[in-house]
């Protein structure tokens, strides 16, 4: 034990360096996680976070920390994958340790690399040249990405910049305990007024750095000027999807929902036709893994399917209760864009026709969450460019669903657990606010139906949410706590995952609002509306590209549900009146024009994480104390200056003298020693001097500087001025010696 706390003295200021190193890596992590799955973040973190205290607690051989560094990380590895649900161990030692390694691959890869960046960094980095050098790379690529990305990465740079000044005082005291020894074992015999120091001034520096008001900048980099400018970059987009492209986006069919969020362009090219006797959304994937970023279930989605070939009846557990509508659809592409489904409207129930059935690409199809999957074959087959597909579409009284308790819906039909998956980590706050929202309805329906009409009512549709408000790390809970605007993907996750927190089964979908049908006018143009007679022939472009939930309600199977404002689905609308459904609605687009709603918190307070709240309440506490400690220490010069205000002119030394001395006689009387009423100073002291004998040596040179200045035709010198200050203190200390009334 004495050896190990030797050796933790000894690599003290190597502790530091890790320290502040693994706050400038957690930076680069908290950036990387707009972009890996969330399962790498956590692996990543946690490991970076075990390596550092590996590395700070255990001052053992090299080999052997190494080592234990790294069945660190794998079992890290293992108990994240298990916790994201990527794989279940399962069966013998073996077979167990082949999944395993089937799995953790490409997690290993981030984990080592993190790993090996991080210890190699703490070698390279040693002086305080280098660590400028390096703080200064990592600023330039976080203004860089600022600038050519969709993030706000200024939080990152302010840590970065406070972990470097903290870097560069820990170097600066290694150096002077090298080159001064002698001062060092000196400021060791005082290590809190060392500490103290250095605390205020890093609290000054947090504290007036948040406390910065907000300046547009005057000056701009150039690819940013020439972007406002008008001159924007073409993006192959997707809706909103920041892990696509670290430039701005265009809206159309999301390719990855690992990482939602960001904003977007509309972009009105055309994608297909579809010819129908019903107006519908055009339904393409489903998504059940929520991991607080996004949706990740998209390695699993070739799985649990069948081969199935045109003019094949689909397969699957449909409905037991309520009704259907038979709806044909023919789809034509528009363009030269591969997908993973075919589109259509809900529930597919069979293909008739695919390219007058020359293609030989494959066709499956997922029958638990509804998916017409097609995949090439080889590199000649092209996606299809037409194709027929039969739907079911569910038809349902509400009067009777509205009924139906939870017994009634999920008692018999089982619950569908996977979901229901809700992630540990999911924010309190966003159970509780779909708690409160829903407390007055009784059945699911009518839980459905007030959250759809919360999230409808409360929240703004915007494809340029402000982002710089986001600073819960949960998707669902930054957007109905702090953005509180959107576009599609943040109001169908938020309605699947508070639907799922109260217990209702519920999935989250992509694929195409109805579009615009051929004749009418793009100004009375009308959102999707199942159940409703518009046959005629749709056109669907990127700009139609959509979310939305769907709720699982027992024996009647998925029911879709709109909860983004400017949508419309009759099928599930929590007002009593249903909306007519010829009644033109507005365009998404339309909600740019809409007035801000005026924000329930500035957005300086919004900015301000649990982290930086807690640090910058630190620090206002420490710069109170300091500025306590300062009135103190100076209280003397403070009554000087507060008596020359009240006098008009400068105090002599005479008079400080006697100043000084009320204050020598008022810690006396504190004592128990009490001038008498009638008594002299001398006689005082005199009488003090005989009670305690120890001050004596003390009192006496204070008066005769006392009476010189009060009744000597000579002045006091400022040189005898500053001896009654050190007297004074002397004076204090001896008093502490002696007993209370002693007088």
């Amino acid at each position: 034990m004495i050896n190990w706390l030797y050796s933790l003295r000894t690599s003290f200021f190597r502790t530091l360096s890790l320290v502040w190193l693994w706050i400038m890596a957690l930076q680069w992590i908290y950036f990387m996680n707009n972009i890996w799955y969330s399962e790498t973040t956590a692996i990543v973190i946690i490991s970076v976070t075990v390596i550092t205290a590996i590395e700070i607690l255990l001052p053992i051989k090299s080999i052997y920390r190494y080592a234990l560094e790294g069945i660190a990380v794998l079992y890290i590895i293992h108990r994240e994958m298990i916790a994201y649900w990527i794989y279940f161990p399962a069966g013998s030692l073996p077979n167990r340790i082949q999944q395993f390694t089937g799995n953790a691959l490409p997690y290993l890869g981030f984990a080592v690399g993190a790993w090996i960046l991080l210890l190699f960094s703490a070698k390279l980095v040693n002086n305080q040249r280098r660590i400028l050098v390096f703080t200064g790379m990592l600023i330039v690529a976080f203004s860089i990405l600022d600038s050519f990305t969709v993030y706000d990465l200024w939080k990152e740079v302010a840590w970065t910049v406070f972990a470097a000044l903290g870097w560069l005082v820990s170097e600066h005291f290694r150096r002077f305990q090298q080159k001064y020894p002698h001062g060092w074992r000196y400021l060791r015999q005082y290590p809190l007024k060392m500490l103290l120091n250095v605390a205020v001034i890093f609290s000054l520096v947090f504290a007036v750095g948040v406390n910065m008001p907000e300046v547009p900048p005057s000056l701009t980099d150039p690819y940013t000027a020439w972007v406002v400018q008008g001159e924007t970059a073409a993006t192959a987009g997707i809706d909103g999807d920041p892990a696509e492209s670290v430039l701005r986006t265009s809206s159309g069919y999301s390719r990855n929902d690992t990482k939602l969020g960001g904003g977007f362009n509309f972009d009105y090219t055309p994608v297909m036709e579809i010819s129908s006797d019903q107006r519908s959304y055009w339904r393409g994937e489903t998504r059940r893994l929520y991991t607080g970023s996004g949706w990740g279930d998209e390695r699993n989605s070739g799985r649990e399917t069948d081969e199935v070939t045109a003019d094949t009846k689909l397969s699957g557990d449909g409905p037991t209760a309520g009704d259907s509508m038979t709806v044909k659809q023919t789809v034509t592409m528009l363009s030269d864009n591969q997908y993973p489904v075919l589109f259509g409207a809900y529930n597919l129930s069979k293909v008739e026709l695919i390219d007058d059935g020359k293609n030989t690409g494959s066709l499956r199809w997922n029958s638990s969450q509804s998916e017409l999957r097609w995949t090439a074959e080889s590199k000649r087959d092209r996606y299809p460019k037409t194709y027929t597909v039969v739907s079911e579409v569910p038809v349902v009284s509400e009067d009777e669903i509205r009924q139906k308790s939870f017994a009634d819906l999920y008692g018999s039909q089982g619950t569908e657990d996977a979901y229901l998956q809700v992630p540990n980590d999911f924010p309190k706050r966003a159970r509780d606010l779909a708690e409160e929202v829903t407390a007055s309805g009784a059945t699911p329906y009518e839980k459905i139906g007030l959250l759809q009409n919360y999230l409808t009512t409360n929240y703004t549709y915007t494809n340029e949410p402000d982002l710089s408000k986001k600073v819960s790390d949960d998707f669902v809970d930054s957007f109905l706590f702090e953005i509180k605007e959107g576009y599609c993907d943040y109001f169908s996750t938020s309605m699947v995952m508070m639907a799922r927190s109260l217990g209702i089964p519920a999935r989250w979908v992509k694929g195409y609002a109805p579009g615009q049908v051929q004749g009418s006018s793009a100004d009375v143009q009308v959102q999707g509306v199942q159940g409703t007679s518009d046959s005629g022939v749709y056109t669907v472009t990127n700009a139609d590209a959509h979310s939305w939930a769907e709720v699982y309600f027992g024996p009647y199977g998925w029911i879709p549900v709109e909860a983004t404002p400017g949508f419309s689905m009759p099928l599930l609308t929590h007002d009593a009146q249903a909306q007519d459904p010829a009644e033109p609605e507005k365009q998404p687009e339309v909600e740019e024009d809409q007035p801000e709603q005026a924000p329930q918190q500035s957005a300086q307070g919004q900015d301000r994480g649990p982290v930086v709240q807690i640090v910058y309440g630190a620090s206002l506490l420490i710069l109170a104390a300091f500025a306590v400690y300062v009135l103190w220490r100076n209280r003397l010069q403070l009554r000087f200056g507060w008596l020359r205000l009240r006098t008009g002119q400068k105090l002599s030394p005479d008079q400080k003298v006697i100043v000084m001395t009320e204050r020598w006689i008022k810690e006396l009387r504190r004592r128990g020693l009490k001038r008498g009423a009638d008594e002299t100073l001398r006689e005082s002291v005199s009488r003090w001097e005989g009670r305690s004998p120890a001050l004596g040596s003390f009192l006496e040179p204070l008066l005769q500087l006392f009476e010189k200045a009060r009744y000597s035709p000579s002045s006091v010198s400022e040189s005898e001025w500053r001896s009654v200050h050190a007297h004074a203190k002397e004076l204090k200390a001896a008093m502490k010696k002696i007993p209370k009334n002693a007088a």
